[in-house]
């Protein structure tokens, strides 16, 4: 596919606490699509940057440790182009966006990782989702075309 002919649009990834499933999206679209998509995560609330999600992404070559959670409210820019809700709650409660807001649910690693009976099992989780965000951001640039500017 050739992505010369896109814009680069502004995106959101929302989730409820922003401390995993968008830090690790922010951080692939950061990484994968920086001179396509100026990517940003917040979530309806603040629950800090969860260090098995900066862990794993560490381990994939995606340094997030430098995130911050943040709220909506906390975000330099109000108008994203697109905004992906991560989490059922966040699609069920998302305040409203001009422009385009889609749904794309991930499990939640922190809450699998509870029933985990060892570290690697906690991790397994973490890098399962990490990997199926990374498959979702990779095709994002044909999804999103319809958004551009």
């Amino acid at each position: 596919m050739d992505h010369t002919r896109i814009k680069q649009a502004t995106v959101l990834f929302l989730c409820t606490g922003n401390s995993c499933r968008s830090q690790m999206a922010e951080g692939w679209a950061r990484h994968l699509l920086a001179d396509q998509i100026s990517a940003y995560s917040a979530g309806l609330e603040k629950h800090g940057l969860n260090p098995l999600a900066v862990r794993v992404m560490r381990e994939a070559g995606v340094d997030i440790s430098a995130h911050q959670s943040n709220t909506i409210d906390e975000l330099p820019i109000k108008h994203f182009d697109l905004v992906i809700t991560l989490c059922g709650h966040a699609h069920e409660t998302c305040p409203f966006f001009p422009g385009k807001t889609i749904h794309r649910g991930f499990d939640d690693p922190p809450k699998l990782a509870l029933k985990a009976t060892s570290e690697e099992e906690k991790l397994a989780h973490y890098r399962r989702v990490r990997d199926e965000i990374r498959k979702f951001i990779v095709n994002l640039p044909g999804d999103a075309q319809s958004i551009l500017p």
